[in-house]
């Protein structure tokens, strides 16, 4: 398989080390990392990508290596940052590496042959390495002057408010000793990563020329960004999280099935294995189709799937069409909860429900309708559904029979106006 052929079409090549990465890449197994510092006990949709380019690798036959940065986590990379990172405490650190070393089996093979994924943590060396030998083996080998011409390191220089620590201002460093380090353990030729990484990603193939005399690679693709200009992978509220704690099923599907026209094809391209055929065909779909969303619903389907499994992205395309007037019979309460998280909701307790409380009282009590009158008249009308289906009889009461997940009930008042009741103890 020509990966970087593949990667390229995909738009995930934004700088090389050398232009004939491909062609060794096609003639032999290499061993690639890609680093991940542990800011979080999950991962994000912005690491993700990285993610999928180690997956991309493994499947053409190279063996993938994550590692978590426990040791790089506790100083802090500069690189794309305004001002300098907290201060983590170690057992956060050590804590957050255990969580994402977890999420990381569903999309590596961690087995034993040849291409299997090694999973490391730089805290293993970094925090015993002494002072005086890292300074003296790896220090030795760069100048401040090089450091300082960096990107990352001569914005924070320019900014005179903010400026940087001596801490962030080793990062550098310590990323490219990761590179000798792997390079020395484990043979490892490639490093990948963001293109705001490119500078620590240049020196350790520096420091691996220099102190090894020996070549290696690397490679960046380009950061994402909306066709607006503004960064990719943040919703309204925040990060988008692969953990279902942080960011549900659903959350995650409508996240990707938001995405904007002149954006989702890019983002099949990046995020999916859909090949070129699949993807140009939904991409004609939705220029000519563009309400039914179509590129939008497969870019959320596919990679939903991938991160919560086939079932999961199943449910949370069914809560999806649920705002729409869809089936709600097989949604979870999680997933209702989710769908309806934004919508008015109340607790209505059990009493009374086995021999049925009459619809047009939880109406009006809820506030859905005014008053009963009212709600008999919106009934009559047509306007009122229970759990979807439209109710035409004015006395129609609500049993347990009508509940969804064993305690919830949708009614919602003309086409968007939904309101959930749940009945507790």
């Amino acid at each position: 398989m020509d990966v970087i052929a593949d990667l390229q079409w995909r738009g995930l090549v934004a700088q090389m080390t050398d232009a004939g990465l491909g062609a060794r890449l096609a003639s032999a197994p290499v061993t690639v990392y890609h680093g991940i510092d542990a800011t979080a006990d999950s991962l994000h949709v912005g690491n993700l990508l990285g993610v999928l380019v180690l997956q991309r690798l493994q499947r053409a036959g190279h063996r993938p290596i994550v590692l978590l940065g426990g040791g790089t986590t506790l100083i802090g990379d500069p690189s794309g940052k305004e001002a300098e990172r907290p201060m983590r405490p170690v057992e956060e650190v050590r804590a957050n590496v255990a969580a994402i070393g977890r999420q990381l089996e569903r999309f590596l093979d961690f087995g034993t042959g040849p291409s299997g994924a090694v999973l490391v943590d730089n805290a293993d060396w970094l925090c015993s390495e002494p002072l005086t030998d890292f300074l003296r083996d790896v220090g030795k080998h760069f100048t401040v002057n090089a450091m300082m011409a960096k990107d990352s390191v001569r914005r924070r220089l320019e900014d005179r408010e903010q400026g940087i620590s001596f801490t962030e201002f080793s990062y550098m460093l310590l990323q490219a000793f990761d590179y000798l380090h792997l390079y020395d353990t484990m043979g490892t030729r490639l490093q990948i990563g963001g293109s705001d990484q490119w500078g620590n990603i240049t020196a350790g193939v520096d420091l691996v020329r220099r102190a090894r005399g020996a070549s290696v690679d690397g490679l960046t693709w380009p950061l994402l960004t909306r066709s607006d200009g503004t960064k990719f992978g943040k919703s309204v509220e925040g990060n988008v999280w692969l953990d279902a704690t942080r960011t549900s099923p659903y959350e995650m599907f409508q996240f990707w099935f938001q995405a904007d026209d002149a954006d989702v094809g890019r983002l099949l391209r990046t995020f999916t294995d859909l090949g070129p055929v699949e993807i140009e065909t939904l991409e004609a779909e939705g220029a000519e189709r563009p309400q039914d969303r179509a590129p939008q619903r497969a870019l959320a389907r596919h990679v939903t799937a991938a991160v919560h499994g086939a079932a999961a992205a199943s449910q949370a395309e069914q809560a999806a069409q649920a705002l729409f007037g869809g089936d709600l019979a097989g949604l979870d309460g999680p997933a209702l909860e989710g769908v309806f998280a934004d919508a008015p909701s109340s607790v209505l307790p059990r009493t009374g429900l086995e021999g049925g409380l009459g619809l047009v009282e939880l109406l009006a009590q809820t506030g859905v309708s005014p008053s009963r009158s009212a709600a008999r008249r919106e009934i009559a009308q047509g306007g009122i559904y229970l759990n979807n289906t439209r109710v035409e009889d004015p006395d129609r009461v609500v049993r347990p029979a009508d509940l969804l997940a064993g305690a919830f009930v949708v009614v919602r008042r003309g086409k968007r106006a939904y309101h959930l009741l749940r009945f507790g103890e």
